[in-house]
């Protein structure tokens, strides 16, 4: 099989990839990485040094692909689906790219900073930090809230890039601060990216590892 993905199944980022491969059912081989096993990090990191998940190889093409947003459109165009992921139409596109950004940027990496606060050392926290953290998230779940109450999907009519990045990042920031009482637009925004098939499938395979999850 020519695409393999390097991935954690608990990875948020991990979960946006896998949610674009499952909307078109493109052929891959998972290769799950382990950051804790000597062994398993060395090899990962041997492939891409900078060593975050989740990384793209495409053999057939001698082709190494890291970060969520460029594994999509590599995908969309070396191995089309059904799903357009980034619509042909220039300004949709450019909103999708922006609210894909804004996903990752704005509700991913505060989400992170929070629950990978928990996992510090003692007496290695930073209170500091994760308080402009989660001001961050709450200013951007705001925005969400605002947008969802009038959209069904992120950009547009369709399922796109943008809905890849939300859905992971919504999913996790709901279990640090909870959206119903205060983002209920948000909320059931999640809901229905929640029973979307791909990402159903996401969460039912990553039900074995949400133990670890330290939020």
């Amino acid at each position: 099989m020519s695409l393999t993905l390097h991935m954690h199944p608990l990875s948020s980022f991990c979960h946006k990839a896998l949610i674009a491969l499952y909307e078109n059912d493109t052929p891959f081989e998972i290769c799950f990485i382990d950051l804790g096993d000597d062994a398993s990090a060395t090899a990962f990191k041997a492939l891409w040094p900078i060593g975050k998940m989740p990384v793209l190889r495409d053999e057939a093409r001698n082709q190494t692909i890291p970060e969520t947003t460029i594994i999509i459109e590599y995908l969309q165009s070396h191995y089309p689906g059904r799903i357009k992921f980034i619509p042909d139409d220039r300004e949709l596109a450019l909103q999708t790219r922006l609210s894909d950004r804004f996903y990752d940027l704005y509700v991913q990496q505060p989400m992170q900073k929070i629950v990978t606060d928990n996992i510090r050392p003692a007496g290695a926290n930073d209170p500091h930090g994760v308080a402009e953290a989660r001001a961050l998230l709450r200013t951007a779940c705001d925005l969400v809230e605002r947008d969802m109450a009038t959209r069904i999907w992120a950009v547009g009519d369709a399922f796109s890039l943008a809905d890849c990045a939300a859905a992971p990042a919504l999913f996790y920031a709901d279990k640090v601060a909870p959206l119903a009482q205060d983002h209920p637009n948000a909320a059931r925004y999640l809901d229905r990216l929640m029973a979307r098939p791909s990402f159903a499938r996401v969460l039912d395979e990553a039900k074995p590892y949400f133990a670890m999850f330290p939020g």
